[in-house]
């Protein structure tokens, strides 16, 4: 019995010695993994640990609009269809790309741009092959997909421009961000996001760009999204409402697009509120949504006509007699000529042993200052020119708003050039010339206006008030529009006498019988235009040709031909509106600049013949300081 107990206690002895062994190997085995993980790859799985969590996503927010002066949308933003791809699903992206290729157009260029970005990005990540699909084109892809392993139908939103080229000009474009323009915006970094490059789109890209909104996403360590939890949409970027009215804004466009390469400016006289903008030739801004393949846009940056320069605010033009003006000003407001006082033109006016020619061959006879703005007599300026001196002269046309930025609420403004004779010493290191101030009398030489200043010009002198040009009338916020403050013009300090006698020669040039744009008048009662032609040589015609025979523009090549330009006010009574034309080489102002102007000026008036102001409080009346 005892021996039967001793071999019972020693075998369950042995066996549990060999349990707890074994319990002692897998504890060791456990403590060393253990060890493992949490030591020695601890920072492995910590790293997978702080992947696999929820992740937020940004969600860009729809663009804010751009809206004419009376809310119609001039840029807005419309469902953009897009066709995917996710290499992932299908087992051969080339095959895939071919039978997508059998239904939409999908280029070399596209599908080396795709092979390339599925060897940068993950398999699963969603690669676009083509944007802005019409219905045609997504319904044959919907009803092929079980063909296309792979390919998926997005939908976004696109930048729409819905009048094209009428006002590209004014609103700009916006296309993909460049790594110039990151400078820290997460919005900036989301695939497809555009911004503004030119125009209200540049100038106010962060109202319009909007506030980004999130998604709350679970994702796994490999990034894979396993499903949304949250969802908070962003907020819309601000509307902006511009004072260009559409309707005038067509008819400045169709007008100047019967020209090769033409300027435009409509201003309200009161406020300094833009009601037109035109230059031509334009450009489509919708095509910068899809993007420019490199031979197009190197058709465009060629063209010599340059359309994508806003030559309303850029082009530098010689403003010829449409500076005028400016002279006879400053000659009555230093009393070196009375209004009264004649000057006899013979055709030309001798300096030194020099000739400077008007453009009546024979002259005009005894003119004073009204007659001679009225007859836009050449030699009657050279005189008072003379007279009154370059540094005076240019005092005067900067009070007026040349030679400078206007301060207009777009990018890319050019200043231009009123000389000076310090100027001239600066800038080229020899003194100024007599001869050069006769020929700066008529608006030629070194001087260099915009078609903007010159319609700030004849604003200032219809309203006698330093307008200043605006073209946003309003920010609109979550549909509250907030007007922007309007500050009343202070007064130009020129007498009311000087501007009279300006203003009653303006009057001339259009309604009295020798008026150089009498053709150009406008025959409706108490809708008469008072203006200023110009023409502005961009070829010196030669001793030889003015002794033999001067070629007519039109015999010239092109770009030898005069600049035409046309500045007016209306109505005369009560000014409302100033207009400033300029037409590239195309040739007398009063034959071609003035009948576009007035056209122009004819239609502001019918569509608000009760007169348009941006606000009563920035009404005023012609009531400059009388310090003569």
């Amino acid at each position: 019995m005892y021996r039967e107990d001793s071999s019972r206690y020693k075998m369950f002895s042995r066996r549990a010695a060999i349990l707890g062994g074994a319990k002692a190997v897998l504890m060791s085995v456990l403590v060393g993994r253990m060890y493992q993980l949490q030591v020695m790859e601890s920072d492995r799985y910590k790293l997978l640990a702080e992947e696999n969590r929820i992740n937020m996503r940004l969600l860009p927010p729809p663009r804010g609009r751009i809206l004419d002066r009376a809310g119609l949308p001039l840029a807005g933003n419309r469902e953009n269809y897009r066709v995917v791809l996710i290499a992932e699903r299908t087992s051969d992206v080339n095959k895939t790309l071919d039978a997508l290729g059998e239904l939409i157009p999908v280029g070399d260029l596209d599908r080396r741009r795709i092979l390339r970005e599925i060897k940068r990005r993950r398999s699963f990540v969603p690669i676009t092959v083509r944007e802005n699909l019409n219905w045609g084109e997504v319904s044959k892809i919907e009803v092929h997909a079980p063909d296309l392993p792979g390919i998926v139908i997005d939908v976004g939103q696109s930048r729409e421009y819905p009048y094209g080229s009428h006002a590209a000009h004014v609103l700009g474009y916006v296309s993909a961000v460049t790594e110039e323009d990151q400078l820290g915006d997460p919005l900036l970094e989301l695939p497809g996001f555009r911004i503004g490059k030119s125009g209200i789109e540049k100038n106010h890209d962060l109202k319009l760009r909007g506030k980004a909104g999130n998604s709350q996403l679970e994702v796994n360590a490999l990034g894979r999204v396993i499903r949304e939890l949250s969802r908070q949409e962003g907020q819309p970027g601000d509307d902006i409402g511009l004072t260009i009215d559409l309707g005038l804004q067509k008819i400045a466009v169709e007008k100047l697009s019967e020209k090769r390469s033409a300027a435009a400016v409509v201003m309200d006289v009161n406020s300094g509120a833009i009601l037109a903008m035109a230059s031509v030739p334009g450009y489509d801004p919708n095509v910068f949504k899809i993007g420019l393949s490199h031979s197009d846009w190197n058709s465009i940056v060629r063209d010599p006509d340059t359309p994508l320069t806003n030559k309303a605010i850029a082009g530098h033009y010689a403003p010829g007699s449409t500076f005028k003006m400016m002279v006879a000003l400053a000659a009555l407001e230093h009393r070196v000529i009375s209004p009264e006082t004649p000057v006899f033109c013979k055709g030309h006016v001798v300096l030194g042993n020099a000739r400077f020619h008007c453009w009546k061959k024979y002259g005009h006879g005894w003119l004073d200052m009204k007659g001679a703005i009225e007859q836009s007599c050449d030699a009657y300026f050279y005189e008072i020119s003379k007279r009154v001196g370059v540094d005076n002269i240019a005092n005067m046309a900067t009070r007026f708003g040349l030679g400078q930025l206007t301060g207009v609420d777009l990018p890319g403004e050019k200043t231009g050039l009123i000389p000076t004779s310090a100027w001239k010493k600066q800038a080229l290191g020899v003194a100024w010339q007599g001869g050069e101030t006769l020929v700066t009398g008529i608006g030629q030489g070194f001087v260099l206006t915009t078609p903007l200043q010159l319609a700030v010009m004849t604003a200032r002198i219809a309203s006698g008030r330093e307008i200043k040009p605006h073209l946003v009338r309003s920010i609109i916020s979550g549909g509250v529009a907030q007007s922007l403050p309007l500050e009343k013009a202070p007064p130009i300090k020129i007498s009311a006498g000087s501007l009279r006698i300006v203003k009653e020669g303006m009057d001339a040039v259009l309604n009295a019988p020798k008026g150089t744009a009498r053709s150009s008048r406008i025959n409706e009662n108490g809708m008469e235009m008072a203006g200023k032609t110009g023409t502005a040589q961009v070829k010196r015609i030669s001793k030889h040709e003015r002794d033999t025979r001067v070629l007519k523009n039109e015999e010239r090549p092109w770009k030898d031909r005069d600049h035409a330009l046309f500045v007016a006010y209306a109505p005369v009574k009560r000014p409302r509106y100033a207009v400033a034309v300029v037409v590239e080489h195309g040739g007398g102002g009063s034959a071609v600049a003035a009948p576009i102007a007035r056209d122009i000026m004819l239609e502001a008036l019918r569509r608000d013949p009760s007169g348009y102001n941006e606000t009563d409080s920035v009404s005023h009346e012609t009531d400059s300081a009388d310090h003569a």
